[in-house]
């Protein structure tokens, strides 16, 4: 899997790159299909906030987007990876769910239910 970090009007350290590579790739643990992921960090200089966006391709071109603005870059992070957790949890609920049979007690025959 592929992860871009990139900075707009402002230097992201080594260590900063690092600590968000390592926090975006946990998402891989909740949805293996992943194929890459993209961050951009933007520092608006006027109010003093990160902006902070992720894009993460899946394979069958599922596309999901979230983005957060914070005082503080790691803040920021986590809750855009927050907001993307809760995406992807959601899709792969509707995946997983859509290939599932119904279980006994929602079944369409059974109206008066007995």
């Amino acid at each position: 899997m592929q992860v871009k970090i990139t900075g707009r009007h402002g230097h992201l350290s080594d260590e900063t790159q690092q600590f968000i590579r390592d926090k975006v790739l946990k998402l891989a643990h909740i949805f293996q299909r992943l194929t890459s992921i993209e961050v951009t960090v933007d520092l608006h200089e006027q109010d003093r906030q990160y902006w902070v966006e992720l894009l993460v391709a899946a394979e069958h071109k599922h596309d999901f987007v979230a983005h957060e603005t914070h005082g503080d870059l790691l803040a920021a992070v986590d809750l855009v990876l927050a907001k993307m957790e809760t995406q992807i949890r959601r899709y792969k609920e509707r995946i997983q769910d859509h290939h599932r049979t119904p279980a006994r007690g929602d079944s369409v025959l059974g109206e008066g239910g007995e």
